[in-house]
């Protein structure tokens, strides 16, 4: 009888851990999270070109069960804010719209650099005086109306450069999220920067010697543009060749994939949806992991003496 009851016992703890392994297995064969459920129907929707910017894989939800747990880091020389640490908030004197802001002067830096969320029907307002603003959609579309009644439609991976003092509104019916950059601009005699519309497959692939990533720069490199916004793409595996160290400041998105960025003595690891500020002079490097291709949005300030 001993015998019996020792077998049953023994086939009960067998049932539960093949139920317990194919929970794991079936946890592991999906998202990845055990702790969280699926917070959205991921649909089609989810091989959209930026889906995992707004929607990144090592998402809030996920991180809910982690009181106090973040991936962003602030120090001296750089800084990495990551999803779950977003703070969105009404954007002064825009309607329906919030920000969240990034990167600031008060890190050190001399841009901002924020996301907008464009709700419903709602209007854009212009920087302050003397201020450029660069715009890059990720989500959704919107419409850019210059001063003479002119409108621009602006889709996912497209873009515009408003020189300082142009007079413009940028609408939404339904959604967007853009990524804006703003900075005081950096007058030069006799160079007026012009308003710019584009997309990034527009762009040609430009040379980037001794380096494997490809590169596109969505701005003009003529002296009355103070700064210029480049795409890289890097390939699973490939990474960067030259461990930078530079007096220009950047501002950076993780569009697509993810990978380990060396800032300074620290490495982080890092996915779509995540934005880094780098100060002057701060070590920098990137390798790009994963399965698919990495892309990422980078500020840089150009075409002005350090002085």
């Amino acid at each position: 009888m001993r015998g019996m009851e020792k077998q049953t016992k023994m086939q009960r703890n067998c049932v539960i851990v093949v139920f317990a392994l194919l929970g794991i297995l079936k946890c592991v064969a999906g998202e990845g999270f055990c702790s969280a459920p699926v917070a959205h129907d991921v649909s089609a929707d989810s091989e959209t070109l930026y889906y995992k910017v707004t929607n990144p894989t090592l998402s809030p939800h996920h991180l809910q069960d982690l009181p106090g747990f973040t991936r962003s880091a602030y120090r001296r020389d750089h800084a990495i804010v990551t999803p779950e640490s977003h703070v969105f908030s009404p954007l002064p004197n825009w309607i329906n719209a919030l920000g969240a802001y990034l990167i600031t002067p008060a890190m050190g830096s001399h841009f901002t650099m924020y996301l907008s969320k464009m709700q419903g029907i709602n209007t854009s307002s212009p920087p302050p005086q003397d201020v450029e603003r660069f715009l890059f959609v990720v989500q959704g579309s919107a419409v850019l109306t210059n001063a003479s009644g002119k409108e621009h439609a602006l889709f996912v991976d497209s873009y515009a450069y408003v020189p300082p003092n142009f007079e413009h509104t940028l609408k939404c019916d339904t959604l967007a999220t853009i990524v804006m950059f703003e900075r005081r601009y950096s007058s030069l005699q006799n160079h007026v920067p012009e308003f710019v519309i584009g997309s990034t497959n527009m762009q040609p692939l430009l040379e980037t010697p001794g380096e494997v990533f490809e590169l596109r720069k969505l701005l003009p490199t003529s002296p009355p543009y103070d700064f210029n916004i480049h795409i890289m793409d890097f390939q699973p595996g490939e990474y960067l060749n030259v461990k930078e160290v530079h007096y220009n400041q950047h501002g950076l998105l993780l569009l697509e994939g993810q990978g380990i960025y060396r800032l300074g003595d620290n490495w982080y690891p890092v996915q779509a949806g995540d934005a880094i500020w780098m100060a002057p002079f701060v070590p920098q490097w990137y390798a790009a992991l994963g399965k698919s291709r990495s892309r990422y949005l980078l500020y840089k300030d150009v075409n002005r003496d350090p002085l």
